[in-house]
């Protein structure tokens, strides 16, 4: 293996802090291993269950062609398949860079959602060669990545970028995105 793009534990906190909870890492140096602890509370089987479903219902939201650029088959397919159902967009899912840029020419979407760490082309580039277009100057372009420090936020607005979202994301934090887009067509 060679090893990852070092926002695993990042992404583990969100999830975890999400549920109201908190992870610790430790360890006693260089090639010593390393402890996580997750702690999480239990549940009272009193209490209801929050589920993050939307708000809305496709009937009050516009449909939208929305394209996924994600290079996690499994994540992108479920995003996908989240968004056809909730609100009843068409999709399209793209999982690397440089066919991000043809799938959008030829989809013509009104929402990209475009990860940042993509084999071929990254993101980023993804993101202003579509901005060096006049078809996509109006298309709501969404950051969706496991890259959530300043410098990353920074680039990604560089880059042309209207939106930047650390994974995981709500289902409900996506409405006012679509409603923003649906706006602008």
């Amino acid at each position: 293996a060679q090893g990852g793009l070092g926002i695993g534990l990042t992404v583990v906190r969100s999830i975890v802090e999400m549920h109201g909870g908190t992870v610790e890492a430790r360890s006693d140096g260089p090639d010593r291993g390393a402890e996580f602890t997750v702690r999480l509370a239990v549940a009272d089987d009193a209490a209801p269950i929050a589920v993050d479903a939307p708000r809305l219902k496709p009937a009050d939201m516009p449909r939208l062609k929305v394209l996924i650029v994600e290079d996690n088959v499994g994540a992108a397919r479920t995003l996908a398949a989240l968004m056809e159902k909730f609100w009843s967009h068409e999709t399209r899912v793209v999982h690397e860079g440089l066919g991000a840029i043809d799938a959008a020419a030829e989809f013509e979407p009104d929402v990209i959602f475009l990860d940042i760490g993509l084999p071929g082309l990254s993101g980023y580039d993804v993101a202003r060669r579509l901005r060096e277009k006049p078809e996509f100057a109006r298309t709501l372009i969404v950051a969706l990545t496991g890259y959530g420090q300043a410098e990353d936020k920074r680039r990604s607005r560089e880059a042309g970028f209207d939106e930047h979202l650390i994974k995981p994301v709500a289902a409900a934090s996506l409405e006012p995105l679509f409603l923003r887009a649906s706006a602008t067509r």
